[in-house]
């Protein structure tokens, strides 16, 4: 039975490969662009944020990675940094979105890689 399935799928690509169009279809990759909510504001192109109702959503594409409450500044800097270290957005990015300073963004990033969340939730020494 398998073998019967993988020779008519044998078959059935060799017929495309007379026809370029169908086999540029059949090994083209599907590329998938973000769609974002409206009334959202862009950190890139990847990444946007939100506020609605004193909540501030973080979204990549259409799908929601992280919220806070908007004066939560200490989950504001823990998810902009871990947003940074993870790749998903550069330092100057967040800089430019929020409004903050470069060397606040920076020690927050440092504080996420040496500490984690433990740097921004922990109980202070």
């Amino acid at each position: 039975m398998i073998q019967l399935v993988v020779a008519i799928s044998e078959k059935i690509l060799q017929e495309f490969k007379n026809y370029p169009y169908f086999a540029k279809k059949l090994i083209m990759p599907q590329v998938q662009l973000p769609i974002f909510p409206s009334d959202i504001k862009y950190i890139n192109s990847n990444i946007g944020v939100k506020t609605q109702n004193d909540t501030v959503y973080y979204f990549n594409g259409s799908m929601p990675i992280y919220h806070h409450q908007k004066d939560d500044y200490k989950s504001f800097r823990y998810i902009t940094s871990q947003i940074v270290d993870l790749g998903n957005a550069k330092q100057v990015e967040i800089i430019q979105a929020f409004g903050v300073s470069k060397e606040s963004v920076k020690r927050w990033v440092k504080v996420f890689r040496e500490q984690g969340a433990d740097g921004f939730f922990g109980k202070k020494k």
